[in-house]
C-alpha cells in the first residue's frame, strides 16, 4: 500500500515543530531525527520503506531547521532541549515509547534519548555518529578526528560561519554535500530544495546554534552514559568527518549493540538505500 507525505505542524516543548508523517495511524511509531544541514528530506526513502512495512513513521524538521520554529538563544539547542522536542513528539502521536532513528545531529539526539529516558524509547537505530563519550575522547587523543571535525570549532564563532555559508548562494555548503558523499547522492533538484531550507528565515543561524549549544556546555553531551535499550549502530564508512574505528568504539556503552558497516559516506541512508531500510526493517520489529 503507498502512503502520501503529510505535513503537519506540532506543538512540542514550546516550539511548533514541521513534521512529516507516514503510514497507517496505528502502526507502531518510528521517529526519523536528521542532522546537520539536512531536513526532513533526508529520509524521503526510509519514510516510504517503513509506512509500507506498517509503521508509522514521523520526520520532524527538527528546532531551528527548514519550516519549524527557530528560538533565537543558542541556549535553547541544549542537547536536553532538543531531546524533550521528541518526547513530546512521542505524546503528541499518542503513543508511550518509539523507536527513533538518527543520522549525524539526529543521532546525537537519540544516544542521549536512549542514555537518558529509557522508559520511553524501545530501541536506537544510529546512522554515522559516535557515542558522544567516544567523541568526547576522540576529539581529545586522535589528532586525525580533530582535523576532521575543525568546523565544530568554526562554527563557535559568532556571526562569520553564517555570512560564509550564505555566500554565491548556498555554494559552499552545497559543494561540502557533494564532495563529502558518491556522486549523484544530491541531485541538481536535490540541492534546489536544500537550498529552500537555508534559506529560511534564521535557519542557518539556528543550525549553527546547536554547535554553538554543545560547545558552551560540552558537559551536557559527556553526561550520556550506559545504553540499556537495543541500538543498531549502521557506519557509512567512508565518512568524511567520522573515523570508522568511532562506531566500534560506541559498542562498549551499550548493553545490546550491534555494528553493520557499509560501503558509504557519511550519507549512509541515501546511498544505500536498500541496505539501510532492510537494516531499520528488521531492526524496528
Amino acid at each position: 500500500m503507498s502512503y502520501a507525505f503529510e505535513h503537519h505542524r506540532v506543538a512540542t516543548n514550546g516550539v511548533q515543530l514541521h513534521v512529516v508523517q507516514c503510514g497507517p495511524a496505528t502502526g507502531p511509531l518510528v521517529l526519523l531525527l536528521h542532522g546537520y544541514p539536512d531536513f526532513w528530506y533526508g529520509w524521503r526513502h526510509q519514510l516510504t520503506a517503513l509506512a509500507e512495512a506498517g509503521f508509522r513513521v514521523w520526520a520532524p524538521d527538527q528546532r531551528g531547521y527548514n519550516l519549524s520554529d527557530k528560538p533565537r538563544r543558542v541556549r535553547s539547542y541544549a542537547i536536553n532541549e532538543l531531546a524533550l522536542d521528541v518526547l513530546g513528539l512521542i505524546d503528541a502521536a499518542g503513543h508511550p515509547t518509539a523507536t527513533v532513528v538518527g543520522h549525524d545531529w539526529g543521532a546525537a539526539v537519540a544516544w542521549h534519548l536512549a542514555a537518558h529516558y529509557p522508559t520511553r524509547i524501545r530501541r536506537v537505530a544510529i546512522l554515522n555518529v559516535p557515542h558522544p563519550r567516544v567523541l568526547g575522547a576522540a576529539l581529545l587523543r586522535k589528532p586525525g578526528q580533530l582535523l576532521r571535525s575543525w568546523y565544530m570549532f568554526f562554527f563557535q564563532l559568532p556571526w562569520l560561519p553564517e555570512q560564509l555559508m550564505r555566500r554565491r548562494g548556498w555554494r559552499l555548503m552545497g559543494q561540502s554535500l557533494r564532495r563529502s558523499s558518491h556522486p549523484g547522492t544530491f541531485s541538481t533538484a536535490d540541492l534546489v530544495l536544500y537550498r529552500e531550507a537555508w534559506s529560511q528565515a534564521g535557519a542557518i543561524r539556528s543550525m549553527i546554534n546547536w554547535y554553538r549549544a554543545a560547545g558552551r556546555q560540552p558537559g551536557r553531551l559527556g553526561s550520556t552514559g550506559r545504553v540499556r535499550v537495543p541500538v543498531h549502530i549502521i557506519w557509512g564508512e567512508e565518512d568524511s568527518f567520522l573515523k570508522p574505528e568511532l562506531a566500534r568504539e560506541s559498542l562498549a556503552f551499550c548493553d545490546n549493540g550491534q555494528l553493520t558497516y557499509l560501503p558509504a559516506t557519511h550519507w549512509v541512508q541515501q546511498e544505500q538505500v536498500v541496505a539501510v531500510n532492510k537494516l531499520l526493517l528488521e531492526f524496528c520489529q
